[in-house]
């Protein structure tokens, strides 16, 4: 039995990148929730991967942010809306990593319910080059054509200041047309390439956005065994996993924090894989 039936369940997506492509099955087969997209919210105005526009705080908080303007723009109770975030791996620089965030908001219960997803599936990069031909290496890396690419001038030193001369690109001879462009335009006669990671631009992200509303979906679908509001889910991790070797504390995750976001009831548990001990490489004492 769907937890919230139509036609009370109507919800509000703030999306301009064709979110609703891989998210309204899920929701009304999973919930019964019939998407409506908030075509009246600019989503660009709480940040933009292109850097024109800052986000207003937080991608967890932002992400909220857009999922209460959904639910004002009309009028309904209920509104969802996903955050990205791209950037190199924090304990292997060189490699990239993407960052979801899924919020849904319940004006009637009171909830916001948020789920967030690391994943090292992503095809975020740059390179630079004169034309399609020098980088075309990287151009099959990134998935071009089907993923879409922006490009400016590069500037020499600073690289990657200056305005965008496209976004959204997608066809080899328009990109070669614009990298001459950027080329004759460059001080140092370089165009500066990027993957364009708008979702509607980029399929990678689009399944990772998919895959993490089946993930909010299963929560929306647990219910506190204290009080039985929908959202019982993982709330908080504690490091401290014991390394296998000396059984010191690592940095790694020992413990799960499962909570209602409605009563504030938690229950502690050991991780779900069954890690019960860390690799000494992870260690601080073995491996300082």
């Amino acid at each position: 039995m769907a937890l919230y039936p139509s036609p009370v369940g109507v919800i509000a997506l703030a999306t301009q990148h064709g979110k609703e492509r891989v998210m309204a099955k899920p929701l009304w087969h999973g919930l019964g929730l019939t998407v409506r997209r908030a075509e009246q919210v600019d989503t660009d105005l709480f940040g933009s991967f292109s850097g024109e526009q800052q986000r207003p705080a937080d991608a967890l908080t932002t992400c909220r942010l857009k999922a209460e303007a959904g639910i004002e723009a009309l009028g309904v109770d209920l509104g969802i809306a996903s955050e990205g975030a791209f950037g190199p791996h924090p304990a292997v620089p060189l490699l990239p990593v993407g960052r979801e965030w899924i919020t849904f908001v319940d004006r009637r219960l009171n909830l916001v319910i948020s789920e967030h997803a690391v994943s090292r599936s992503t095809n975020f990069s740059s390179c630079f080059g004169v034309s399609p031909a020098a980088i075309a290496d990287w151009l099959q890396q990134v998935g071009f054509p089907s993923h879409a690419l922006m490009l400016k001038s590069h500037d020499g030193e600073a690289g990657r200041t200056g305005p965008w001369l496209a976004k959204g690109v997608r066809c080899e001879q328009q990109l070669t047309e614009l990298m001459a462009v950027a080329v004759q335009d460059s001080p140092v006669g370089l165009a500066w390439v990027e993957t364009d990671m708008r979702a509607h631009c980029n399929p990678t992200r689009m399944a990772s956005i998919r895959r993490l509303t089946f993930r909010l979906i299963r929560r929306l679908a647990n219910p506190c065994p204290s009080c039985a509001a929908p959202g019982w889910g993982l709330v908080n991790t504690m490091v401290g996993l014991p390394c296998r070797w000396c059984g010191l504390a690592t940095e790694l995750v020992n413990i799960e924090v499962f909570g209602c976001v409605a009563c504030g009831h938690t229950r502690q548990q050991p991780r779900r894989d069954g890690l019960t001990s860390a690799d000494p490489a992870h260690c601080p004492y073995c491996n300082p």
